[in-house]
């Protein structure tokens, strides 16, 4: 190359050039610099395809007398240095990034676990049931009843065992639903849940992460025992969302938007928790988002980036789980919440989380809220619909360390109640829900 050759002008435009050699037609693309060497490369279509996309770079080299006269772009004269002068071009993409590795798509991870009639029928079964108790329509406790997070297989399996064994004996009066938690929102860092690192050894399989949730959930779901899970990463719910029958929306993502759309087109009724601040209008707002119609970016079943447009979800409510100042369960401050979604013309029901701020962070502080929640609902309250427990086999929670030196059924994650003190909640909410049933019906 010469410093005197003419150059192109950075042109896109869909036109078809055409070089007659005879009666025959043939469309010449010109490569851009990054696919040349020392030569400007011209390469010829065959057969012809119309409405070429050119794609030209300045100060691309290039002797254009070949295209003759009538060419509709004007050519601009410049001085190139040599080749090997220019400068290299500059990284400015993927600077922190070291690896990305494709992941199995949804409609993959799906046929090989895939959803059995029975486990479909208590997922169907169970948002009726939900939508019926938020509207009022049924006015049985929702109860929702699980541990912080599962991180061993056989412990997620004993609990919903015996969950489901008592949630039959109950279900006349209480609504039951597993809590079953994969990913988990941290502050700072830590262990980010079952799906993101199911090995609980930094290896971050997700893919192996993503089958297990799914056989978790497939398993709890054909005990007839229905699951309720909080949505965090907005691919995630392509993967597990058909096995899920509740879901929340936690405190540190309400706000977001992304997660607002996200809850515009899940299937199953969605929880707001208020700000972790104790902000009850976030959450307020978040329902009106999330009830209405959104367009955005998602993937598809086979992972397809895709534009996604909902209908929006009129199953969003209410939880309240209090905040960095003082609990929110009581009866002003329900009433107060109550009050905000009925001036934003909202359903007036919600549900309280009896752990985190409500508890102010002890898990023993758990009871008292339940049973103060509870009495309201039992006592004819109709603002309040449900509660929420952390519960596991063992109460309190230890640190991950390794694998092998972890207590079995304490949690990893958050501090939670045994089994046996969730077992005679339960029990006692069934005892007191009664005389309402009685006097209102389901």
């Amino acid at each position: 190359m010469n410093g005197g050759e003419p150059l192109i002008s950075s042109y896109r435009f869909r036109e078809q050039v055409e070089a007659r050699n005879g009666n025959h037609r043939e469309n010449i693309r010109l490569i851009s610099l990054e696919e040349t060497t020392s030569n400007t490369e011209i390469r010829k279509t065959d057969p012809p395809i119309e409405n070429v996309l050119f794609d030209i770079a300045t100060s691309l080299p290039l002797d254009a007398s070949f295209l003759g006269e009538g060419f509709p772009f004007p050519l601009q004269a410049a001085p190139a240095p040599p080749f090997s002068q220019r400068p290299p071009p500059m990284n400015t993409q993927n600077l922190n990034v070291v690896k990305t590795t494709p992941l199995s798509s949804p409609r993959v991870v799906r046929g090989e676990i895939p959803a059995t009639e029975k486990a479909l029928a208590t997922v169907v079964k169970a948002r009726q049931e939900i939508k019926n108790i938020l509207a009022l329509q049924d006015r049985r406790l929702l109860a929702v009843v699980g541990p912080c997070s599962i991180h061993d297989v056989d412990v997620a399996y004993d609990y919903a065992a015996r969950l489901a064994k008592l949630s039959q004996k109950i279900s006349d009066r209480v609504c039951v639903i597993m809590r079953v938690y994969f990913e988990k929102p941290r502050t700072t860092v830590g262990w980010k849940g079952l799906i993101y690192d199911p090995t609980l050894d930094d290896r971050f399989d997700i893919e192996a992460g993503l089958r297990l949730a799914r056989r978790i959930l497939l398993h709890i779901n054909e005990l007839g025992l229905p699951t309720g899970t909080e949505m965090l990463d907005p691919i995630t719910p392509q993967y597990i969302s058909d096995l899920i029958s509740w879901s929340s929306i936690g405190a540190r993502t309400t706000e977001s938007q992304t997660h607002r759309q996200m809850a515009s087109g899940l299937s199953m009724p969605v929880g707001f928790k208020n700000a972790t601040d104790g902000s009850i209008q976030i959450a307020v707002d978040a329902m009106t988002s999330a009830r209405s119609a959104h367009s955005f970016l998602g993937i598809d079943y086979d992972g397809q980036t895709s534009i996604v447009e909902t209908r929006g979800n009129d199953g969003t409510h209410l939880i309240l789980r209090g905040g960095r100042n003082k609990p929110n369960y009581d009866y002003d401050s329900i009433a107060e919440a109550s009050e905000l979604l009925k001036k934003s013309k909202l359903p007036t029901g919600l549900v309280v989380d009896c752990s985190h701020g409500n508890s102010e962070k002890d898990h023993n502080r758990q009871r008292a809220v339940w049973d103060y929640v509870v009495d309201q609902v039992a006592g004819g309250n109709e603002m309040v619909h449900g509660a929420m427990l952390e519960s596991n086999i063992n109460a309190g929670n230890q640190k991950l360390t390794t694998k092998a030196s972890l207590q079995y059924g304490v949690s990893i994650t958050d501090a939670c109640i045994s089994w046996d003190q969730t077992e005679e909640l339960l029990l006692s909410a069934h005892a007191k829900m009664g005389p309402l049933l009685e006097r209102v019906g389901r």
